[in-house]
């Protein structure tokens, strides 16, 4: 069970949005790359970063961002976020991503997404990020009528190597993971599942434990990292009992 940290890009700064709203977004480091070491020297193994300007311009926007995290952290780093085209995913695993993450490309172009994963097996994730049940694209901007189950059995032969399920009416506002949507999207897919938004403190860390979750690759954790109502080490002594 992977406890994955996140780091959301906004101007090239690590920041938090509010319930998707780039509007609400605040700013916790000046430093992208410091942060990533930050992290790695808590004892985490594994990386979570979005380009938020990306995924609302629908291309990547926080590249040098991305390079000092890439250039100050060996923990693997997955990124998602304006990247919707074959090149512009051999460019980021060029640089040494350990895979990326495709979102509102995967909704508009489902063939890219398996010519991606037949390219650079291993190395793509789909991300689906819900409001109300049905999934949401262009940075959170628009609502379809595509349910997440329907979407994620788009990809259950196509070699995904995960799937970033975020429930956005819960994410950055410390409601807790909507754990009864996440898991039963884990039990109708085989492609492993990361739960995504609204990680909120201890009790959610110790839900990741029960026996039922462990279905799960892992979680995702923001806000409640950066405001210190998750301690790292604490949390990572408690899942790895379970590993």
């Amino acid at each position: 069970m992977i406890l994955f940290p996140a780091i959301d890009l906004k101007n090239g700064q690590c920041v938090r949005l509010k319930l998707g709203d780039m509007a609400q977004a605040t700013v916790f480091n000046d430093s992208p790359g410091a942060q990533a070491k930050a992290f790695q020297d808590q004892g985490f193994e594994w990386l979570h970063v979005v380009d938020l300007d990306g995924a609302f311009a629908g291309e990547s926007r926080n590249g040098a961002a991305v390079d000092a995290i890439l250039a100050a952290t060996s923990n693997p780093v997955q990124l998602g976020g304006g990247i919707r085209t074959l090149e512009h995913i051999e460019a980021w695993l060029s640089k040494g991503l350990a895979r990326v993450i495709l979102g509102t490309i995967a909704v508009r172009d489902p063939a890219l997404v398996r010519q991606a994963c037949s390219k650079f097996p291993g190395q793509i994730a789909v991300g689906i990020d819900a409001r109300s049940g049905h999934v949401a694209v262009e940075g959170w901007a628009e609502t379809s009528d595509l349910t997440v189950l329907d979407m994620a059995k788009r990809f259950e032969d196509a070699g995904v190597a995960a799937i970033i399920y975020t429930d956005i009416d819960r994410d950055g506002v410390l409601a807790g993971i909507n754990w009864d949507s996440t898991l039963e999207l884990a039990n109708h897919v085989s492609i492993p599942v990361i739960a995504s938004g609204g990680l909120a403190s201890m009790d959610d860390i110790l839900r990741m434990t029960q026996a039922d979750a462990q279905i799960l690759e892992g979680a995702i954790s923001g806000r409640a990292l950066y405001d210190g109502r998750i301690d790292p080490t604490d949390a990572l002594t408690l899942l790895k009992k379970v590993a």
